[in-house]
């Protein structure tokens, strides 16, 4: 009897997930836009390739309604039917480059100091969940950072590269692991 061939697990995430306009969160040109960009990296330090990332978020005056069908075709166009420069979407999916960089382009969010990620990569049987924390008063007085340890909450804090450009790298294991949440 011959051994039964191994499947692969993935990722598949390059076919079908990203989409156009899929890290333009912010209307074109709008002038509060903020660049957040970084690389995800695996427990050995090296750059994941073939990442995905989701960034979902409220619009800067705090409202989750964000843009229904931002990612939905339209069937007239042929583009998305909420990507359409001018409408804020609350959402993004993007995928890291040859080296691991990925960037995204939003407007600061209102009512929490964050930016909500999901993770997918190479490797993981279940997707992460983590927070990207955006420099600020309000950053300095969340409950959830100050139940880390400084070198734990570090792994949370965007660093500031520039006016309005923000730098968070992900890590997925090793010593300098970003805090991964769980929900139930």
């Amino acid at each position: 009897m011959l051994p039964t061939p191994s499947q692969t697990v993935g990722p598949f995430y390059g076919y079908a997930l990203p989409f156009p306009g899929g890290p333009d969160i912010a209307p074109t040109a709008h002038p509060d836009t903020l660049t957040v960009h970084g690389h995800v990296y695996d427990g050995e330090g090296q750059p994941v390739p073939d990442a995905l990332l989701e960034i979902w978020q409220p619009a800067p005056d705090g409202s989750l309604t964000g843009a229904p069908g931002s990612i939905r075709r339209d069937p007239v166009t042929g583009g998305y039917a909420g990507r359409d420069g001018v409408t804020f979407t609350g959402f993004g999916r993007i995928t890291t480059d040859a080296d691991g960089h990925w960037v995204v382009r939003t407007l600061p969010p209102g009512g929490v100091p964050y930016l909500s990620v999901c993770v997918f990569a190479r490797g993981l049987l279940h997707h992460l969940f983590t927070r990207i924390y955006l420099p600020g008063e309000a950053t300095d007085s969340d409950p959830l950072l100050n139940s880390l340890d400084p070198e734990r909450r570090a792994t949370l804090l965007a660093a500031e590269s520039g006016p309005g450009v923000h730098r968070f790298d992900i890590r997925l294991q090793g010593p300098k692991e970003t805090v991964f949440l769980e929900f139930r």
